[in-house]
């Protein structure tokens, strides 16, 4: 099929003109990513969709040679109201000799079908691939696939993809299932082919009546959206009445019972009184208790004290020292800024530990379903500073990364909302590896801590505050779908944490290593020295010791760098109460890490980068000299 619609030639996504493409689409949290991932081997190039900053994920498929797969955003329709949803309509109005494998929520699949009927009208080849069968039957759901198959049309496979159920059926269905193109049309109401002409919405002579084609229309792009909207809801009840006959000849859907515990459970995380509560517990103790004391402190003391200094940081020095007779070649690998003495035990003993427990708690908490009820109960809150709830999402990941969280920033609808994230995460969030190391620091303070978090807060609130004040827009209308909240499954927790641990642990261990040799330039030329000396009486109006200079400049190679050093200066005891809480707040402030300076480049540009880095700058020694001021003349800490 040839259609021509918004976008570009879905071609452009692939490699190999001669590869035969399969293009997997579906709504979110389906197990589309997992499908792509049982494909390829979990190897894969992402690519930004012409015009977009949304990513396309591609790759060859290891079970299917001669085949090439690439999963696209979630979609609950091809009418769009978010970036993803349109982005995935264009590719799949364009696509050319490429096989759609639709993907779906077997237990709910009554709300996922419409979807598969829209494909099914522009007339491309197809197939539905029913996943989480596993879930489905625990909730009763029968689905009869060959008699869906008969009525869709099309070939229809049960999947439970995550254990590898029903993944040699899909591919032996992909190599020789019949996807000649049959006709398939939907019957509507004659009153939505007038309300299609009263809004101007017209197709060629003498072809069906096609609602997604019509709405991908220039002349749909320039109606508002309220028109519009009463059109495609239209258009949904119609599509949701025909699913609806189709499921009631081949498929049971019990009443969904949920536990009694996870009811009231569910209904307490809505309430706002309940709510915020529930929120600041799981935050105290996933983040303080789980993340601060145990990760920032029983682990990384562990793999410091009793296995770096005790035994790796003297074998390596002892090893360097007996292979490089030079003393300058000495420090580039061991002593106080060697590769392997600073930067390995840095990487592993003190960032390893804080950054896999946060993203052990984040695979927890997304596991159980809480975060959406979080991102609705924050909804509010967060259309107050120009954003809306699904923005907890890059927000929270924050605390784990900000490199990683600026790119997440892509799932926020409007241009003002990414503008205002990024804005906030390079400035008000520490990562997990930063907030752990600051957690330690003030856990023996804790006015300390609260005063810290108080106005970390209250600069958060602030900043969102001004930019949705001058920037132009509104934020948008807040919708996500509610999964159920249940008991994190341990498989999925560990294969979510074990992919971040090992995205995170590929860009960090590299970087520490090469900013331990910078460092190394840096002294060997004086450079450093130079920086540190023109700093330092900045450094003396935050009231703190000269030593905090060297920690501040390697921050801006990584802000958990910097940490660490400074809480090597605490633990030397360089640092008392007044001075701890001072620097963590500025440190908190500073300016984003290498990696996250150049992801902020790519996604918000050049000016945009420049600014916030110099706002941020000025931001962060403004907060140190008042706070310093103020401690020193109340006495208090």
């Amino acid at each position: 099929m040839d259609t021509e619609g918004p976008g570009k030639k879905t071609t452009e996504l692939f490699s190999d003109d001669s590869t035969r493409h399969i293009i997997l689409c579906g709504p979110p949290n389906v197990g589309k990513s997992m499908i792509f991932n049982c494909l390829t081997g979990r190897y894969a190039a992402v690519s930004n969709y012409p015009g977009t900053t949304v990513e396309i994920s591609s790759g060859r498929c290891t079970l299917l040679p001669g085949y090439e797969a690439s999963d696209t955003p979630g979609a609950y329709s091809l009418l769009p109201i978010s970036d993803e949803e349109r982005v995935t309509r264009d590719i799949l109005l364009n696509l050319q000799d490429a096989l759609v494998v639709h993907v779906v929520d077997a237990k709910n699949l009554r709300r996922m079908l419409p979807m598969t009927l829209e494909l099914r009208e522009l007339g491309l080849p197809m197939m539905l691939v029913l996943n989480m069968m596993d879930e489905a039957r625990q909730y009763g759901v029968e689905i009869d696939t060959y008699e869906l198959s008969l009525l869709l049309q099309i070939p229809v496979v049960a999947t439970t993809a995550i254990k590898g159920t029903g993944i040699p059926e899909l591919c032996r269905t992909i190599q020789h299932g019949d996807f000649r193109p049959k006709s398939f049309a939907m019957t509507y109401d004659n009153n939505l082919r007038v309300m299609a002409q009263t809004l101007g919405l017209t197709q060629p002579e003498g072809t069906p009546f096609n609602p997604t084609l019509l709405a991908a229309s220039p002349a749909a792009s320039a109606l508002p959206l309220n028109e519009m909207g009463a059109f495609e809801l239209a258009v949904r009840k119609t599509r949701q009445a025909y699913a609806d006959d189709i499921l009631a000849s081949c498929a049971i859907f019990p009443p969904r019972t949920v536990g009694k515990v996870a009811s009231v459970l569910g209904r307490l995380t809505f309430n706002v009184w309940t709510g915020v509560p529930i929120a600041l517990l799981v935050l105290y103790f996933g983040v303080y208790k789980f993340v601060g004391q145990f990760g920032a402190g029983t682990l990384v003391n562990f793999l410091e004290k009793d296995l770096f200094e005790k035994y790796v940081t003297p074998h390596l020095t002892r090893w360097v020292e007996a292979l490089l007779p030079w003393p300058i070649l000495q420090d580039l690998f061991v002593h106080d800024f060697g590769m392997l003495t600073l930067g390995l035990r840095y990487a592993i003993a003190l960032i390893l530990p804080i950054v896999g427990t946060f993203f052990l708690f984040f695979s927890m908490l997304e596991d159980s379903g809480y975060l959406p009820r979080l991102a609705l109960l924050l909804d509010r809150v967060f259309k107050r500073i120009g954003l809306n709830g699904r923005a907890v999402i890059p927000i929270i990941l924050g605390f784990g990364c900000g490199t990683m969280a600026v790119m997440v920033t892509r799932i926020l609808e409007t241009k003002r909302e990414r503008i205002i994230a990024t804005l906030l995460l390079g400035m008000a969030i520490p990562c997990s590896a930063q907030l752990g190391v600051i957690l330690g620091m003030l856990a023996g303070h804790p006015t300390a801590l609260l005063a810290w978090a108080g106005v970390i807060t209250v600069i958060f609130l602030g900043l969102g505050w001004l930019g949705a004040r001058h920037l132009p827009g509104e934020a948008p209308a807040f919708y996500l779908e509610m999964p159920p909240l249940r008991l994190p499954k341990l498989a999925n927790i560990v294969t979510k944490t074990y992919s971040r641990m090992h995205w995170y642990f590929l860009e960090i261990l590299p970087l520490f290593v090469a900013v331990s040799a910078l460092i190394w330039i840096g002294n060997i030329t004086g450079v450093f020295q130079w920086v540190i000396h023109v700093i330092q009486p900045l450094i003396g109006l935050m009231g703190l010791p000269p030593e905090t200079a060297s920690a501040f400049l390697f921050g801006f190679f990584r802000r958990d760098y910097a940490a660490a050093g400074l809480l090597d200066l605490q633990r030397n005891g360089l640092l008392n109460a007044h001075q701890t809480f001072v620097s963590v707040l500025v440190i908190t402030l500073f300016l984003p890490c290498v990696a996250q300076f150049f992801v902020m480049k790519k996604e918000r540009g050049w000016k945009f980068t420049l600014a916030t880095s110099a706002t941020i700058m000025v931001a962060a020694a403004l907060a140190g000299i008042i706070s310093n001021f103020i401690l020193t003349k109340t006495g208090w800490m």
